[in-house]
């Protein structure tokens, strides 16, 4: 039987907005299309909610707190073999169009070009062997958010591709939809439009993909995959390991394998994806791997949980753990002291953030959109992903619930004792060990800076490294 062909796409910085999601904001036709005519997955997470820990795992097969990838900004010095390896092994063409960012730098061997092969796949000048190509979206990414005053960067390329934009896809921000725990107001609704302006680029960008595969011979023996890294480039989207963080868009097109227009609710994991990339290549998936098969004749028993978690993002230090059932959603925070709203230089840059804080000096942040702002967080948070999808009201106390909460701290700490945590470990002594590089963190320690005198809440700066003990 002829190896399959597989495309991978990935929007960066998009959550799970699309339309065949039910989200009325968002203008995807082409990968609502692409959902018409294959399967659309319900429950499936990222293991982390940003990106170069989240890549890692899609790349290697392993959770980033096992492997040493789990703070965002370090690099690893000697990284296992990727699934990219294996499928070249077996005679696949790998190409990794662009983005890695992976929290360590890929061998040289790991593709066999890194670079754009969609007019190749338009002139049908790819090599005639099986294909792996991959690509990332980047026009979502949160620095397209910001506004121009902020930095040009990714500004340019967004603006060089709003020839994309058809009128239909304008967005007026009056009409977006503002989450419950972020205020609303006009500065949130503009850089909400702009992500869903960005998110049309996208789509069209990928209907040219799209369009090229099908004119082409290789359209029925080609499996194409549309996932996303992380949420949104929000205060409470990316960064933080809630619903709008980790919980993801997935959509797989695999003639002969995908019922067109089906739609799976079984849980699947970004670890999942690399051993069952493999499985539908037929290469063997190596015993390391952490994830399992959820797609094909290799498919494993459903899962009953995913696991994420939150470490060092930038230069904000936090060790926050998730797991999540279809319904419930629990988090640990192991260092309730660490108020959610460290300053991150990175973040400081998005208009929405720093509306928030002005807001919080004014004494007129209310409701669900000032607990962002308290002292101190919660130990344990539970929520009910069905009827609070923007995780607003916390039930790690409600008596009724006490027995799902047990039930997932125990799978949590159940996971976290089979595959390791080194998020327990202080990164200097990780740094001591050899497994990664000392100077990502001398540079954090760089980028701290202080909040205005008004706007500091329970700490006085970033808190860059694991604290002697929680308080």
């Amino acid at each position: 039987k002829k190896c399959p062909n597989i495309i991978m796409l990935v929007g960066e910085d998009a959550g799970r907005a699309l339309g065949c999601y039910g989200d009325p904001d968002a203008r995807t036709p082409n990968l609502d299309r692409l959902a018409s005519e294959g399967c659309r997955y319900d429950n499936a997470f990222s293991t982390a909610p940003v990106c170069s820990p989240s890549r890692s795992t899609m790349i290697t097969g392993l959770y980033p707190w096992s492997l040493g990838t789990h703070h965002h900004r370090s690099t690893l010095l000697e990284p296992p073999r990727l699934f990219t390896h294996e499928l070249r092994d077996a005679g696949y063409y790998v190409n990794w169009a662009n983005k890695t960012d992976f929290n360590f730098q890929p061998p040289e061997d790991f593709a066999d070009d890194t670079c754009e092969w969609i007019e190749d796949l338009e002139q049908g000048t790819l090599p005639d062997q099986p294909l792996f190509l991959y690509h990332n979206f980047t026009v979502t990414h949160e620095s397209t958010m910001w506004d121009a005053s902020e930095g040009e960067g990714r500004q340019i390329e967004r603006r060089s591709k709003e020839h994309f934009l058809r009128p239909e896809h304008r967005v007026d921000p009056r009409s977006v939809r503002v989450p419950k725990y972020l205020p609303d107001t006009p500065e949130v609704r503009t850089n909400i439009a702009r992500f869903y302006e960005g998110l049309s680029i996208s789509d069209a960008e990928i209907g040219r993909v799209l369009s090229a595969l099908d004119k082409s011979p290789l359209r029925e023996n080609t499996i194409v995959l549309y996932f996303t890294d992380h949420g949104r480039g929000l205060i409470r989207e990316k960064r933080w390991c809630y619903d709008a963080g980790l919980h993801l868009s997935l959509v797989v097109r695999a003639p002969g394998l995908t019922t067109p227009g089906s739609v799976c609710t079984e849980l699947v994991s970004w670890v999942d994806l690399a051993p069952t990339l493999l499985s539908l290549a037929g290469v063997e998936i190596p015993e390391r791997y952490q994830g399992q098969v959820f797609l094909g004749p290799d498919k494993a028993e459903p899962r009953e949980h995913v696991f994420a978690g939150r470490d060092r993002m930038d230069e904000s230090y936090d060790h926050v753990r998730v797991a999540r059932n279809r319904r419930y959603h629990y988090i640990r925070n192991t260092y309730p002291e660490i108020p959610y709203a460290q300053r991150t230089q990175y973040m400081e840059r998005m208009e929405t953030t720093r509306c928030v804080r002005e807001l919080a000096e004014q004494g007129k942040l209310g409701g669900a959109s000032a607990v962002w702002v308290n002292e101190r967080k919660p130990a344990e948070e539970l929520y009910d992903a069905l009827s609070d999808p923007d995780m607003v009201n916390n039930l790690a106390d409600a008596p009724a619930l006490a027995s799902e909460k047990e039930a997932l701290r125990s799978a949590l700490e159940a996971h976290l004792s089979e595959v390791g945590d080194l998020g327990e470990v202080p990164e200097r002594e990780l740094i001591e060990r050899g497994l990664i590089a000392a100077h990502d963190l001398e540079e954090m320690h760089g980028w701290v800076d202080l909040l205005p005198h008004g706007q500091r809440i329970g700490i006085e700066r970033t808190v860059v490294e694991m604290p002697p003990a929680s308080q």
